[in-house]
């Protein structure tokens, strides 16, 4: 309506129109008046009709001469209605058709000033590919509101297919998805994989599990539970709705590996019964579940080792790698290394582990594949770089090693290169400075990684547990 309204007059409203569209439109003006339908016209917001709407308000906030000499007859503020008494002394009053046109006016001013209100603070969506019932996905997240999750949502949304977020929040939040919320293609249901779920769906990306150490030794069982019994349900789905599913496990299958770099006929070096088991076994189980139904039952899967991946969204006391370094060095602390720092790890971005796993999913092979960057790095060199990045005078302090601690991992990803056409496109100084700046505003809204008067439900404020656990 705004946009329209500036075509057809200036700044300070004088109808920029020309004298003579005004005079031929007059009439039609006037009689779509008589008619009634000027309120109805702005309602249904038909743009030809309101552009003649809007040349009535033309019409009576004109101030030049010219156009008041084109006004309707008895408008007030014309040069009709204002004129001198007649020879007779009487003032022509005005017609019944121009106190039709200046009611309509009025309300036509009071329905563009409401429309003008109406649209401000209306929540915006990012953009969405449009697709017909037949090609739009039907696609289930479990875990969606996660790190990880939440990115893979943005990405599926986008793209156009319905998504079904199912996660319980015992480590992911709400704000991850909350841009979503109200969209016609999203739906949000708080739920534990733990227990049975149903619907219809044509792809189940199964992420649900807590993946940082201090969070899935937080509640050791409940990590067992979530990657045996959760994945057991989904599957259970997916044959019931012939579904592919798409597990998300994990490069922890592999242990303390004795072959480096780590290829996906690699069968591990894992301590079953270590602290880290629940999470170690728990995802190999879940990968062991996935082929029995494949081979039993005909459901198809793809299975996804991910190796460290860091990126906005991370929670700020989760516990990784990268999120330790960066909240260390921006808040001025010492930044923790354990043992000598010369154990190492491979980092990629959460962007490159989504388009991994979205090409895996709508790829032809089953797997396992290896998702992450071979870049690798010592702990003590990766602190070192961020420290550098974050301009930090955070001193590097040492501590013990933690139990059953992975000396080495890097993954060997030429099965993802030759069978699903990935690779890492996201240099690690790239990601750096992304996730640099987010951890940064995410500090400035208060807080630390230890903030005992915050977020007290789950492992957020596990880090002194995890320190004890992680000894053994």
């Amino acid at each position: 309506t705004h946009s329209v309204l500036s075509t057809i007059t200036t700044e300070n409203g004088v109808c920029a129109w020309p004298q003579r569209v005004l005079r031929r439109r007059k009439e039609q003006i006037l009689t779509w008046v008589k008619m009634g339908c000027l309120s109805r016209i702005v309602r249904g917001h038909s743009r030809k009709c309101v552009a003649i709407a809007l040349v009535c308000l033309a019409i009576t906030a004109t101030t030049t001469n010219a156009a008041l000499d084109e006004a309707p007859e008895g408008i007030p503020g014309s040069k009709r209605a204002d004129a001198q008494p007649t020879r007779r002394g009487t003032r022509k009053k005005p017609s019944d058709a121009a106190r039709m046109l200046h009611a309509e006016l009025s309300t036509l001013r009071k329905e563009v000033a409401d429309l003008k209100e109406a649209t401000v603070g209306l929540k915006t969506y990012p953009k969405v590919i449009k697709r017909n019932e037949l090609q739009r996905k039907r696609i289930l997240i479990t875990g969606g509101a996660g790190f990880v999750g939440s990115h893979l949502t943005d990405k599926l949304m986008m793209q156009g297919h319905e998504v079904t977020v199912l996660d319980n929040f015992f480590t992911g939040r709400k704000q991850n998805i909350e841009h979503w919320i109200g969209h016609p293609n999203f739906r949000l249901v708080m739920h534990d994989v733990v227990d049975p779920f149903m619907m219809e769906v044509d792809e189940i990306y199964h992420l649900a599990s807590p993946a940082s150490p201090p969070h899935y030794m937080y509640n050791p069982i409940k990590t067992i539970k979530t990657n045996s019994q959760g994945t057991l349900n989904m599957l259970g789905l997916a044959r019931r709705v012939n579904a592919r599913l798409l597990l998300a496990s994990t490069s922890e299958v592999y242990g303390d590996p004795e072959v480096h770099p780590q290829t996906e006929d690699y069968r591990g070096n894992v301590n079953p019964i270590g602290p880290r088991a629940c999470y170690d076994e728990g995802k190999r189980i879940a990968e062991t579940m996935c082929f029995a139904y494949h081979r039993q039952a005909g459901v198809e899967i793809r299975v996804a080792r991910i190796f460290n991946t860091f990126g906005d969204r991370m929670n700020l006391g989760d516990g990784r790698v990268v999120s330790n370094f960066i909240v260390q060095a921006l808040q001025g602390k010492p930044i923790t290394v354990y043992g000598e720092g010369q154990q190492t790890r491979s980092f990629q971005y959460v962007s490159d582990l989504v388009d991994g796993l979205v090409a895996l999913m709508n790829g032809n092979h089953t797997g396992p594949i290896n998702l992450g960057n071979p870049d690798e790095y010592t702990m003590l060199q990766f602190a070192q770089k961020i420290k550098a990045l974050t301009k930090s005078e955070s001193e590097i302090v040492h501590k013990p090693m933690p139990k059953d601690d992975p000396t080495r991992r890097r993954p060997n990803i030429t099965r993802a290169k030759t069978q699903i056409g990935w690779q890492p496109v996201v240099t690690v100084d790239e990601g750096l400075a992304k996730a640099i700046k987010y951890f940064a505003e995410e500090l400035k809204n208060g807080g630390t990684i230890h903030d005992k008067n915050g977020r007290r439900a789950g492992p957020y404020n596990a880090l002194d547990k995890y320190a004890k656990n992680s000894q053994g």
